[in-house]
């Protein structure tokens, strides 16, 4: 997590039973395919953990699943990020007016084929990155309900609080940081 970052279990609003904050250390035109993954994986974080500590879901995490797809989505249809699709772009960024998202009209620069790939694609590398976030928290299990127990205690986590669970987490006597 970046410096900045603040974690709370403090409903905000209608939609926020709680959130993750991570301030940007620099400004940021472009990303790397690893740092898009980072982010879904962060965002995954919440639900593969309900199911790591509970074994089922909620709805908790309907923004959070939002936001992953549409990051994936982006990597294959705008980025050009996804070796069996090529490095092609299928949609464009579309245009706002006056901040508001033009809207669509269905009419897709190519066919239901690759609409298809396109969608197959979407929901492997949410899959993958979910797998990849499941097995993080597995691997990291007692340094999470250890994290959780003191998110509870004190329903918000600073950057210094933050920094501290890094620190175990990466310390080469904790078992834990072998896992990347």
């Amino acid at each position: 997590m970046r410096p900045g970052a603040k974690v709370s279990i403090i409903p905000r609003g209608v939609a926020a039973l709680g959130y993750t904050i991570q301030r940007p250390t620099e400004e940021r035109y472009l990303m790397t395919l690893a740092e898009l993954e980072s982010r879904m994986m962060v965002l995954l974080g919440g639900r593969a953990a309900e199911e790591l500590v509970f074994g089922h879901f909620s709805t908790g995490a309907a923004d959070d699943l939002q936001k992953v797809t549409a990051i994936a989505r982006a990597i294959v249809t705008r980025y050009g990020m996804h070796g069996e699709l090529g490095h092609v772009v299928y949609e464009k960024e579309r245009q706002s007016f006056l901040g508001q998202v033009a809207p669509s009209f269905g009419d897709k620069p190519y066919s239901e084929a690759t609409a298809r790939e396109i969608d197959l694609a979407v929901r492997d590398i949410v899959g993958g990155m979910y797998r990849r976030t499941l097995e993080l928290l597995h691997a990291r299990e007692s340094l999470l309900r250890e994290s959780a127990a003191k998110l509870l205690e004190r329903e918000t986590l600073g950057e210094a609080d933050l920094e501290r669970i890094r620190a175990v987490a990466a310390a080469p006597a904790h078992p834990l940081s072998k896992v990347a």
